[in-house]
């Protein structure tokens, strides 16, 4: 099987496996930032490569349940005419804590009590608090990017292959991440805007009505280029006075 991995097929599959993972990741690197900016700065690189790690056990456990994973998508019950399955349930309540989620950090941040709703959450919020919480958006969001790589490749030393290689660079580059994210408070907001709009698609997913995520990651784009512009324009007025 691992003969696959190195022909010129299976390191096609690998390079595009890789690339969609990382990808599919950016919503899960967006998520962890925003918990471990409620950490002290000393356990904020702890909770982000556990939380990075866990997710890539269980990304490896789906690939070798696949049996298991196939069967999660029948049917358990009807509404009407829409069958739910375990899979549906998943990504519905994973859409729902994500947006309750985000939505409560919106609602501190806009109604000017950010100062003191973060010494508040620092209190509150434990190391082992936010792996559990990374934990939670870890398994809703291994769903899709597992489906993904199904849909692509039968090769399971690839899938597996790409897993661990597009862990490790998202575990490379999410301190830089989060020091962006936390530097300019717009930024932040537009972080949690996005993961509201996945959110609500994963929520939307769980209902059987796809959506692209490729028009979430579009507007995502094109509004941080806007956002970009504007943090390179308050430099210059900045020098400028």
């Amino acid at each position: 099987m691992l003969l696959t991995l190195f022909s010129p097929e299976g390191i096609l599959s690998l390079v595009t496996l890789i690339f969609l993972e990382i990808i599919l990741g950016i919503d899960n690197i967006i998520f962890i930032a925003i918990i471990c900016s409620y950490l002290p700065k000393v356990d904020q690189q702890r909770a982000r490569t556990i939380g990075l790690m866990l997710a890539m056990v269980f990304r490896i456990l789906l690939l070798l349940g696949i049996s298991w994973l196939v069967h999660l998508v029948q049917p358990l019950f009807f509404i009407g005419t829409l069958g739910v399955s375990g899979r549906d349930l998943i990504l519905f309540s994973g859409g729902v804590f994500l947006v309750y989620k985000t939505f409560k950090e919106l609602y501190e941040k806009l109604k000017g009590h950010e100062k003191a709703a973060e010494e508040g959450t620092k209190k509150k919020l434990t190391i082992s608090q936010a792996i559990l919480q990374i934990t939670i958006i870890d398994i809703i969001f291994s769903f899709d990017s597992i489906l993904t790589a199904v849909g692509l490749s039968r090769d399971l030393p690839v899938m597996i292959s790409a897993v661990v290689v597009s862990m490790f660079v998202m575990l490379l580059f999410a301190p830089y991440v989060s020091d962006f994210i936390n530097k300019y408070p717009t930024m932040k907001i537009l972080a949690l805007v996005f993961l509201v709009a996945i959110g609500v698609l994963l929520m939307l997913e769980g209902m059987h009505v796809h959506v692209e995520k490729s028009y979430v990651y579009f507007g995502m784009a094109f509004s941080l280029i806007v956002e970009m512009l504007n943090i390179r324009l308050r430099k210059i007025q900045h020098k400028s006075n």
